[in-house]
């Protein structure tokens, strides 16, 4: 079986297979990149729904938007893209935008005005878990047609109240920014549903790349788009494989059957970083691990059991084991490197602290369970914390699944508590505050799974007009300090406990260069990658 084939057609792999099949050294093909990842997490590639860290992945090498963040300067912030230019209006409600001429979508039709503004307008009508990044700005499926609408090669968007245009642009890099084919579109769409069942498995973008396969929980296969209005993409063919285990991902990496391994844990990078022929590359991310407790539950919802539970966990124990060099110890929602960002990390692990603030709580003989995505990192934490609660007399019960199970549990408000980790959408702070801190409704009706806190059921703790006035604010140095007082009281009331964040290393070949996970502010970029 050749190389090629055989990265086709394997895609989660056992160390006993790998030594079935692979020679001593293989070595990809020169113009494809293939790569090892954990995948699981997909459930769409349709830009309007799209949520999880690899279908981010997905979209940002598919979907142009209307600026972007350069992964060869991403210091730089956004840029123009399909929109080449904007006009601000004097009321600063209204963001003009010139589109770019001469560019097509891989169907061959051209990239209009028209495009963006249906692309916009459906992810708000559609109204799935992203649609919150756009409808912050007042936009909703009854109003949207006028609030966004294009005229020749002109997108004008108007906001319902002035906002940084900054913050509005930042917003448009996100996954749901992605322009889509209007014409190839609608001739998919069935039942009224605007295409979106033919864009979960199907992508109608003008980006760097087209998708060719989606094999959930094994493979994603990538084509290059020669007409690129940047330039054809020199890895003509990416392959991003399932593949779970660490150890597997390392054995691929050394025998040369892939270019990059993502989720080697600190044990293997250590191995891998002494074999020839192999580097390692050391991003920080802003991608926060976190526990989220169920504030339906009639005791998780207490003041003290909220408090307890953050001293409750190993921070430096852990960071320095099984999460060392991956993770640092964070504890708020804003990431470092982002505006209005706390250093602050007041919890410690402290048993007779934890076991004070149960005992005021009147809290005896507590059984939970906590849902868990199939990670080695995750489920050790998830243990790591089981240990620590045994000790107060809480018995943990850990639920393993896939990222699919466990986040579907997590949105319908099923779980005690959730262990995973959350990725900003967008480099504003509002990324994050406008989730972990913001619940103006917290109804089971509302449904307002882009929230955390609406997903963890806690009301915010009146922290949602704090977070609307923080948004609007224009003087740079006033929004910081509010973001700063937010994340202060966030830590005193909220059921999030927020532990690390991570510093994502990516172990490859040292013929590979130019490839980035998109650091703290967006996602992995192949476009550029050369061999």
């Amino acid at each position: 079986m050749n190389t090629f084939n055989r990265l086709l057609t394997t895609a989660a792999i056992g160390i006993a297979v790998s030594v079935t099949y692979f020679p001593a050294f293989a070595e990809t093909p020169a113009n494809m990149l293939v790569i090892a990842h954990r995948i699981d997490d997909v459930t769409t590639i349709d830009p309007a729904e799209s949520f999880e860290f690899a279908g981010s992945d997905i979209s940002r090498n598919v979907y142009n938007r209307l600026v972007y963040l350069d992964p060869m300067d991403l210091a730089a912030g956004y840029k123009p893209d399909l929109a080449e230019s904007w006009d601000v209006s004097e009321d600063g409600k209204t963001v003009t935008f010139t589109m770019r001429e001469g560019v097509e979508f891989q169907s061959g039709n051209p990239v209009r005005a028209e495009d963006a503004a249906f692309s916009l307008q459906r992810a708000v009508i559609l109204n799935k878990t992203p649609a919150f990044i756009l409808g912050q700005f007042g936009f909703t499926p009854e109003n949207v047609a006028e609030m966004i609408k294009a005229d020749g090669n002109k997108l004008m968007i108007t906001t319902d109240k002035k906002y940084a245009t900054s913050f509005v642009l930042n917003c448009l890099t996100a996954t749901i920014g992605g322009i889509v084919d209007k014409e190839t579109v609608m001739a998919n769409a069935v039942d009224g549903d605007m295409g979106n069942t033919w864009l979960k498995t199907n992508t109608a973008g003008s980006g760097p790349y087209k998708l060719d396969s989606w094999k959930p929980n094994e493979s994603v296969t990538l084509s290059s788009n020669p007409d690129y209005y940047r330039g054809a993409p020199a890895m003509e063919r990416v392959i991003v494989r399932h593949v779970t285990e660490s150890a597997s991902q390392r054995l691929l990496l050394e025998r040369g059957d892939i270019d990059i391994a993502r989720n080697l844990n600190p044990e293997d990078i250590a191995g891998a970083s002494d074999e020839a022929g192999i580097k390692i590359e050391d991003e920080l991310k802003g991608r926060l691990m976190y526990m989220a407790l169920n504030g339906k539950h009639p005791v998780l919802s207490k003041p003290e059991v909220r408090q307890a539970f953050k001293y409750l966990v190993d921070y430096e124990g852990m960071q320095n084991s099984f999460l060392k060099g991956q993770y640092t110890i964070h504890q708020n929602f804003l990431p470092a490197t982002y505006l209005g960002a706390s250093d602050e990390n007041p919890f410690s692990y402290n048993i007779e602290k934890a076991k004070e603030l149960l005992a005021a709580a009147g809290v005896e003989g507590l059984e939970i369970e906590i849902g868990v995505r199939e990670a080695q990192e995750r489920i050790e934490i998830g243990q790591s914390f089981q240990n620590a609660a045994a000790l107060v007399g809480i018995k943990v019960n850990i639920t393993v699944g896939t990222s699919k199970q466990i986040l579907a549990r997590y949105r319908a408000r099923d779980l005690d508590v959730y262990l995973g980790a959350w990725g900003p959408d967008y480099p504003d702070p509002q990324t994050n505050a406008g989730t972990f801190a913001y619940n103006p409704d917290n109804t089971d009706e509302a449904n307002a799974t882009g929230y955390l806190a609406w997903r963890t059921g806690w009301d915010a703790g009146g922290l949602s007009e704090k977070v609307d006035a923080a948004v609007t604010e224009v003087d740079r140095d006033k929004r910081i300090a509010m973001y700063q007082e937010i994340q202060a009281e966030f830590r005193d009331i909220s059921p999030f406990v927020i532990m690390f964040q991570q510093i994502e290393q990516s172990a490859m070949r040292d013929n590979v260069m130019n490839f980035t996970t998109g650091q703290a502010v967006t996602s992995a970029a192949y476009w550029p990658v050369t061999k």
